[in-house]
C-alpha cells in the first residue's frame, strides 16, 4: 500500500469547475455530497465555502482517488468524510453517517486523467497494458473478461449502444476471430482486431478506431448507465428544500438518462394530455434549472482537451 501511495500523481483538471460550484448555490452550513470523488477539484473548492458547521461526503469507488481526495482536502479534514463506496450507494452511505437529507449533490461521470495516464489500469488504447478498465479494483471481472468471453452478437450490441460505432458489427467479428487464434490480453492487441475492423480511409479521416470500442467496454464492464439511471431519483429524494443536483456528462448516452430523470421529477404527470385536470396524483419534485445544459468555454476546451463533449445539467428540490 504505501508503494502505491507514493506511486499516485492524481493530476486530474476539473471539467465545468466554476459552472458546477456556482450551480450548487453553496450554502456556508449545509450538507454536500461528492459522488465521483476523484482528485477532489470540485470538493476542494467546495469546502472552501464552507462554514464552521458545513459539510462534504467524498464518494469514490477508486482507491488511488480515495488516496488522493485525502491528501488533497487535509485542510478540511474537520469537515470532510470520504468513503470508498460507489456513488449508487449514496442513500445508505449518507444514513450510516446519520444524515438523512442533504443541500447538493455532485458527480462528474468522466473516467479520471489519472485513470486515462496510469497505464496498467488498462482504460487507455494510447498505451500497451493489460485489459483491465475497473474504476474498482476489488471486482474480479476485468475487460479482458468482456473481449474473450462475450458472443459475437453480445460484443456488437454493446458497440453499437454504448459506443455508438456503426462499424460495431464488423469489430465484434474481427475480435471473435482474433481470439480464436489466441486470448487478447493487451490494450495494444484489442486495438489492432479494431484497426482490422474498419477501413483504412475511414481510420484516415476520424479520431483513433479504438475509442468508441474502449468507451463501450469500459461502461459494460463498470455498469456505469446501469448505476446512473437507477441511482438518480433516490439521489432527487435526499435533496432538502432548495438542494441542488449537477451532473457533468461526457457523451450523449449519459445526457439523454439524466435528462429524462429530470424532467421526469419535475412533470410526472401519467394522465393523458386530453384530461381537463391532473387525476394521477404524481406532484412535481422540483423544477430543472439547466434547460439546455452548460458546456465548457472554448478556452476551457482549449486547456483541457477532455473537457470537450462535456456537458452539465441542473436539477432544484422542492417539497
Amino acid at each position: 500500500m504505501d508503494t502505491f501511495r507514493e506511486n499516485i500523481n492524481f493530476n486530474h483538471k476539473s471539467v465545468l469547475l466554476d459552472e458546477t460550484i456556482d450551480m450548487l448555490n453553496i450554502k456556508p452550513n449545509g450538507i454536500y455530497v461528492d459522488g465521483t470523488l476523484g482528485g477532489g477539484g470540485h470538493s476542494f473548492e467546495i469546502c472552501k465555502r464552507l462554514g464552521d458547521n458545513g459539510r462534504l461526503i467524498g464518494i469514490d469507488q477508486d482507491e488511488a482517488a480515495i488516496i488522493a481526495g485525502n491528501e488533497r482536502l487535509k485542510d478540511y479534514k474537520d469537515k470532510v468524510t470520504i468513503v470508498r463506496s460507489n456513488y449508487s450507494d449514496m442513500k445508505q452511505v449518507i444514513k450510516n453517517l446519520g444524515i438523512e437529507k442533504v443541500d447538493g449533490i455532485l458527480l462528474d461521470l468522466g473516467v479520471s486523467s489519472y485513470q486515462l495516464d496510469t497505464p496498467e489500469r488498462g482504460f487507455s488504447y494510447r498505451e500497451n497494458a493489460p485489459l483491465d478498465m475497473r474504476m474498482d479494483t476489488r471486482n474480479d471481472k476485468t475487460a479482458k473478461d468482456i473481449v474473450n468471453g462475450y458472443s459475437e452478437f453480445d460484443l456488437y450490441r454493446i458497440i453499437r449502444d454504448y459506443g455508438e460505432d456503426k462499424f460495431a458489427k464488423n469489430i465484434a467479428k474481427h475480435i471473435v476471430r482474433v481470439r480464436e487464434e489466441k486470448q487478447i490480453e493487451t490494450t495494444d492487441e484489442l486495438t489492432e482486431a479494431i484497426k482490422a475492423a474498419i477501413p483504412m480511409k475511414i481510420r484516415m479521416n476520424t479520431g483513433h478506431p479504438a475509442k468508441k470500442t474502449f468507451q463501450a467496454i469500459r461502461i459494460e464492464l463498470n455498469r456505469e448507465l446501469e448505476v446512473l439511471s437507477k441511482s438518480l431519483d433516490d439521489m432527487v429524494e435526499m435533496l432538502n428544500e432548495d438542494g441542488r443536483i449537477c451532473i457533468i456528462t461526457f457523451h450523449s448516452l449519459e445526457d439523454r438518462i439524466v435528462k429524462s430523470c429530470f424532467r421526469k421529477n419535475e412533470d410526472p404527470c401519467t394522465c393523458p394530455p386530453n384530461f381537463p385536470v391532473c387525476v394521477c396524483g404524481n406532484k412535481s419534485k422540483g423544477n430543472v434549472i439547466t434547460r439546455k445544459p452548460l458546456i465548457p468555454t472554448e478556452e476551457e476546451i482549449i486547456n483541457n482537451k477532455r473537457a470537450k463533449s462535456s456537458k452539465l445539467r441542473v436539477f432544484e428540490r422542492h417539497l
